[in-house]
Parts: C-alpha cells; sequence; structure tokens
C-alpha cells in the first residue's frame, strides 16, 4: 500500500508544482517560477525539520563535503546544458517514477539539492519531508540563482 500511496503523493505534487518549461534559459526565469519559489507554501516546507533552503552563496560550501551528494532534479536535456561542478545524481522530476526514485534514496544520507529555479525543489522538499530524509539542502533559487551569484557552472 505504501507504493500506492506514494504514487498518489508524488501525482498530486507533479499536478501542484513543476518548473516552468525547459525552453526558458537559466538567465531568464519566467514569472511564474519567481512567484512559486517565493510562496507561502514552499516557505512552510522550508521550516521542515531537516529539509531546508539556503542560498547558493552558502550552499556553496557543501560541494567541498565529500559526503554530501548533489542531486539534480532537472531533466537530462537540463543537466547537459549546464549543472553544478560535481559528480550528481540526476532524478528527472517528470519522470512517472520520480517518487519511487526518491524513496530509493538513502534518507540518512547528506544531499544538496537543486532545479532550475526553485520551484520543482521546492515541491519535493514536501516529499523528502514525508518520506523521512533528515539533511537535505535545497539551493534557493535554482541554478539560476547559482549562475547570477557568480558561482561556478559546467557544461
Amino acid at each position: 500500500m505504501r507504493p500506492v500511496k506514494l504514487a498518489a503523493l508524488a501525482l498530486s505534487l507533479l499536478i501542484v508544482g513543476g518548473c516552468a518549461s525547459t525552453d526558458a534559459s537559466p538567465a531568464e526565469p519566467e514569472a511564474s517560477d519567481q512567484a512559486a519559489a517565493s510562496s507561502p507554501d514552499a516557505a512552510a516546507d522550508a521550516d521542515a525539520p531537516g529539509v531546508r533552503t539556503q542560498p547558493a552563496a552558502e550552499a556553496a560550501s557543501l560541494l567541498d563535503d565529500p559526503d554530501v551528494i548533489v542531486l539534480d532534479i532537472r531533466t537530462p536535456e537540463e543537466v547537459a546544458e549546464a549543472r553544478l561542478p560535481a559528480d550528481v545524481v540526476n532524478l528527472d522530476f517528470y519522470e512517472d517514477d520520480f517518487a519511487e526514485q526518491l524513496a530509493a534514496l538513502d534518507p540518512d544520507a547528506s544531499y544538496l539539492m537543486y532545479c532550475r529555479s526553485g520551484n520543482r525543489s521546492g515541491t519535493t522538499r514536501a516529499l523528502l519531508s514525508e518520506l523521512g530524509f533528515r539533511d537535505v539542502v535545497d539551493i534557493e533559487g535554482g541554478i539560476i540563482d547559482w549562475a547570477e551569484a557568480g558561482l561556478p557552472i559546467t557544461n
């Protein structure tokens, strides 16, 4: 029964959120991305124990920690265009089995998570909290804010 509940939760989260289409470049966030990333619901998720947001400049130091797993939840095409300069685990938010893929990760490990603008990762924070993840830092504003902060990106 747990996989059914997990799938239903994932489906409802997919309906509620998700970043805008991948047609926009990382330097040009759409208005809907900005509004969703700063919504009260996103802030409530950020307060969940162990699952939180951090500005890109603060989160960047986590790349130096070999125990932190970098989790990129964008599409493979987005990852191919630009990504953080680290080994990343890519789980496509739009895949039908996204929730099951998240559930297969170690909830006791430490993660640095990001998407394009913070919308998909904001939605994913709630799911990670539900799954019992203990240490997840979501990069506030996604790779867009990372790039705007002048932090390195790999192609």
